[in-house]
């Protein structure tokens, strides 16, 4: 239950232990655990060998600002050039959104990472933290977007995780530095932030992760310690049957709960089925607080590991790889041409 990060770009003695534990179920990789493509590659398989129960290994590889790695892989462009196509041409657009999806799972089932936490269905509307990781500031053109990038995860053999849930887009609060309060009704939450994570559940997305944001005029506390969103809202009346992660323990806002015994305590009595403890020093304490609880059954992560990963070689000798590489990557020169 809980998805734990590593220091560096090796797996430590005392990391291989966290790793034995039966209430870790992965790791998360971040910038600090990456040198070059060999090395990752050489961690993921240290971290596979540390325990002989399968473990979820996952990594923030959306594009845009947020790729954890750059030097060897194709340099994926934000969401919202992808959103700004959209507004000329919604079928490029779409395509397009299916061909990043598509390379940036492609290269990371080959390096045997099972999951990247994507895509990021929050509305563009000012987060300081989303910003241009958003597709767009229209809940319609995030939705019809969003279901396309599921598409070309799945034809890349990785489930999705669509997050923030309810939506991080519509406060300026960059949750990993501040508190982060929504006053809007659940009415107003409904037709718009919404609106992207019901029609992705309605087509199959596997996971979701909760934002850290509260919105008083639902529940009083954030949302990823929210019986009632992530109890009657998300799996009661939108139906959800998939993984629920929380996000970062280590954020500012997760502090509102209280220390970290408190914090993941707080996150899986409302509902979360794997809590993020991204900063290895939280660990030990994690660790803790959550001894003598039952672990996630394993049937429900298995549904979120990968396909058996190729080799790179052969996804390098994979020629939709190029033509796929050539139109995506266009999209940041088009935006920097002058108009």
């Amino acid at each position: 239950m809980l998805l734990i990060g590593i220091e560096g770009t090796t797996l430590a003695v005392h990391e291989a232990a966290w790793l034995r534990e039966p209430t870790v179920c992965g790791v998360i990789l971040f910038r600090r655990n990456f040198v070059s493509r060999e090395q990752v590659a050489g961690l993921v398989a240290e971290i596979r060998a540390a325990r002989a129960a399968p473990l979820l290994i996952a990594v923030d590889q959306e594009g845009g600002p947020v790729q954890r790695f750059r030097e060897g892989f194709t340099r994926l462009p934000a969401l919202m050039r992808i959103g700004e196509r959209y507004r000329s041409d919604r079928r490029v657009a779409v395509e397009l959104a299916e061909m990043h999806a598509w390379l940036m799972a492609t290269e990371m089932r080959a390096l045997d990472i099972d999951l990247s936490f994507a895509p990021v269905l929050d509305l563009a509307r000012g987060n300081r933290a989303i910003g241009e990781r958003a597709f767009d500031a229209d809940p319609a053109v995030v939705a019809d977007l969003g279901a396309a990038y599921l598409r070309g995860m799945r034809l890349a053999g990785m489930a999705a995780t669509v997050k923030h849930f309810p939506g991080h887009g519509s406060v300026p609060e960059d949750t990993h530095y501040d508190d982060a309060v929504d006053p809007r009704p659940l009415e107003v939450l409904r037709a718009e932030d919404l609106a992207p994570f019901a029609h992705a559940f309605e087509v199959g997305a596997e996971a979701v992760m909760l934002a850290h944001v509260r919105y008083p005029a639902v529940a009083p506390e954030p949302a990823g310690y929210s019986p009632r969103w992530i109890g009657e809202i998300l799996r009661g009346e939108m139906g959800f049957r998939g993984v629920v992660f929380s996000d970062d323990i280590g954020m500012a806002a997760a502090e509102s709960a209280g220390g970290v015994a408190a914090r993941v305590d707080a996150h899986l009595d409302a509902g979360c089925d794997v809590v993020l403890v991204c900063h290895p020093d939280l660990v030990p304490e994690a660790l803790a607080a959550v001894r003598g609880r039952a672990p996630i059954a394993p049937e429900r992560l298995a549904a979120l590991r990968g396909l058996v990963a190729p080799t790179w070689q052969a996804l390098a000798d994979n020629p939709q790889r190029d033509a796929f590489i050539a139109r995506v990557t266009a999209l940041d020169a088009a935006s920097e041409t002058p108009a």
